[in-house]
């Protein structure tokens, strides 16, 4: 579920979609519940090692001990940190980003796209699924797939797209401020210049950041942000 699936309403809106996906295509999961404890990619990031590889190591056994060997997570973040720094405190676990997932349950027709979402859309790349883990398709395989959907690229994309401002701890230290020049707030506008009305991310961080950023744009009557997971369920027969 990830800190931000968890506790921010954007984030939640995300995670309860992509549990609808997975209940709609007969995908069986669990989630941790109250036992889960933070993936700690940013604490991490901002130089407390330690700490963070005595909670890596809390997750691992945690995991362990809860039988797991396949872990899926919404955030880009949880995704790199347990995919890339986990191994090295012996937790070797498949790791998979939501998109990812969707993406190949598409192929095998386990999700089924059939109602048409008529909407202009254009992707944001998060940067810890695109620069730093090269996943670049998953998401766009998945919004072309579905009936209805016009995808447009921004023109900074894939390993040249902007940051939300988000990551390196800012998304709760707000470090950077949110004036005129904030990143969330050039990126909602590199979005509105497309001439999408849907904004779509694959990171419950982005979606908060670029929501706020609307706001503070006052674009609310020409754009919203939607995830990845929230398309895909509204496009699946029930």
């Amino acid at each position: 579920m990830g800190c931000v699936g968890s506790y921010d309403d954007i984030g939640q809106r995300i995670a309860k979609s992509f549990g609808e996906v997975l209940l709609k295509a007969g995908v069986p999961f669990g989630i941790l519940g109250s036992k889960e404890i933070c993936d700690e990619n940013e604490v991490n990031r901002l130089g407390e090692r330690g700490l963070f590889e005595k909670i890596a190591e809390k997750n691992i056994t945690l995991f362990k001990e809860s039988g797991v060997s396949k872990i899926v997570t919404i955030s880009p973040h949880a995704y790199n940190a347990i995919k890339n720094e986990y191994p090295r405190f012996g937790g070797n676990f498949e790791v998979f980003h939501s998109t990812q997932l969707i993406r190949d349950l598409v192929i095998k027709g386990k999700v089924k796209l059939t109602k048409k979402v008529n909407a202009r859309v254009t992707y944001h790349d998060p940067c810890w699924l695109g620069r730093r883990n090269g996943e670049y398709e998953a998401p766009r395989e998945i919004l072309q797939a579905v009936p209805g959907i016009e995808l447009v690229e921004m023109p900074r994309n894939r390993q040249y797209a902007y940051c939300c401002g988000g990551g390196g701890g800012n998304f709760i230290s707000d470090l950077l401020g949110g004036g005129e020049r904030a990143p969330a707030r050039i990126r909602v506008r590199e979005a509105v210049e497309t001439g999408a009305d849907l904004l779509v991310v694959a990171c419950p961080t982005c979606a908060r950041m670029l929501g706020d950023a609307i706001k503070s744009e006052d674009l609310d009557d020409r754009l919203n942000v939607r995830g990845i997971p929230e398309i895909v369920s509204e496009s699946m027969a029930t």
